[in-house]
C-alpha cells in the first residue's frame, strides 16, 4: 500500500511538539513535508531545534496559542521563511475540568473555551491569507468524539469541540471558492498522557479505580481498543494529500467506531 506524498508541502501545526501534534509532525515530515510548529513548552522546542535530523524539515517556535499577539508573532516568523503555506492543522487543545456543570469553576470553563476554540480562530485568521497565496490548500481542525455526541462530566470540553464542528462547516462554505478544503478530525480514546490525566480525574470524581475507568473508555468503541496518536497523523496526511482533493466540510471520526461517551 502506497502512502500519500506530502513532498514540498508547507504545513503549520499548533501545539506540535508533543502528543498528537508531534505524531502529526513526524508523519508529515516522513512524507516529505516541511513543518512550522509552535508549542508553549520551550524545552521541547529547544530539543527539536537542536536535533540535526530535523534541520530544514521542522522549524519550531515557542508560542502561547491562547495569546493572539504571540500567534501573530509566530506567523511573522513563518513569513520570513515562506510567503505561502499548504496547510494549517489546528491541534491546540486542553482537556478542561471534570465534574458536573454546577460544580465547575467559571475560570476553568472559560479557559477551556479560550484555548480550544478562540485559539483556532487566531491561527486560522493568520493562515488563510497564506493559503490563499498558494491558490489551494487545507485546514484541519482537531475536534473530538465529544464534538459529535457530548461528554458527561466534561461540559466545557464538549462545548468547545462542538464549536469546532460548527467552525469547520462554516469555513468550508466560506473558503471553497478559493480551493481551500476544511475538515475536522474527531479522535476517539487516544492512548497517551492526556488520556491518563482524564482517567485519573474521572476516577477521582467518581471515587473508583483508574483501571475501571480505563476499561470503560476502551469499551466505548465497537473495535474495543485504543486509538494511537499516529492514527491521527495518518488521517491528517491523507486530508492534506491530493488523494482527498474533493473532501471538504467533513467531520471524520478516527475512533474505532465510538458509540458512546459516558
Amino acid at each position: 500500500m502506497t502512502t500519500q506524498s506530502l513532498k514540498n508541502k508547507k504545513i503549520v501545526i499548533s501545539a506540535g511538539a508533543s502528543g498528537i501534534g508531534w505524531a502529526i509532525t513526524k508523519v508529515c515530515i516522513s512524507r516529505g513535508a516541511q513543518v512550522f510548529l509552535c508549542d508553549i513548552n520551550q524545552k521541547l522546542i529547544n530539543k527539536i531545534n537542536k536535533n540535526i535530523k530535523y534541520k530544514n524539515k521542522i522549524f519550531a517556535y515557542e508560542c502561547d496559542a491562547s495569546n493572539e499577539y504571540e500567534v501573530i508573532d509566530f506567523f511573522s516568523k513563518i513569513l520570513k521563511k515562506t510567503k505561502k503555506i499548504d496547510s494549517l492543522i489546528n491541534n491546540i487543545g486542553i482537556a478542561g475540568p471534570t465534574g458536573t456543570l454546577d460544580k465547575l469553576d467559571s475560570q476553568e470553563w472559560e479557559k477551556t473555551i479560550q484555548v480550544n476554540v478562540i485559539s483556532h480562530f487566531y491561527f486560522t485568521k493568520q493562515a488563510i491569507p497564506m493559503i490563499k497565496k498558494n491558490k489551494s490548500g487545507t485546514i484541519i481542525n482537531l475536534s473530538s468524539g465529544a464534538g459529535i455526541m457530548g461528554f458527561p462530566l466534561r461540559s466545557p470540553y464538549a462545548a468547545s469541540k462542538w464549536a469546532i464542528v460548527g467552525l469547520t462547516k462554516t469555513l468550508a462554505m466560506e473558503l471553497g471558492k478559493f480551493k481551500i478544503r476544511v475538515n475536522a478530525i474527531c479522535p476517539g480514546t487516544i492512548k497517551g498522557d492526556r488520556m491518563k490525566r482524564v482517567v485519573r480525574d474521572k476516577a477521582k470524581f467518581l471515587k473508583t479505580s483508574q483501571r475501571l475507568i480505563e476499561k470503560e473508555f476502551i469499551s466505548m468503541a465497537s473495535m474495543n481498543g485504543w486509538i494511537y496518536e499516529e492514527d491521527i497523523g495518518k488521517m491528517c496526511a491523507f486530508l492534506i494529500s491530493e488523494d482527498s482533493e474533493r473532501i471538504s466540510g467533513q467531520i471524520i471520526g478516527v475512533d474505532g467506531n465510538a458509540t458512546r461517551l459516558d
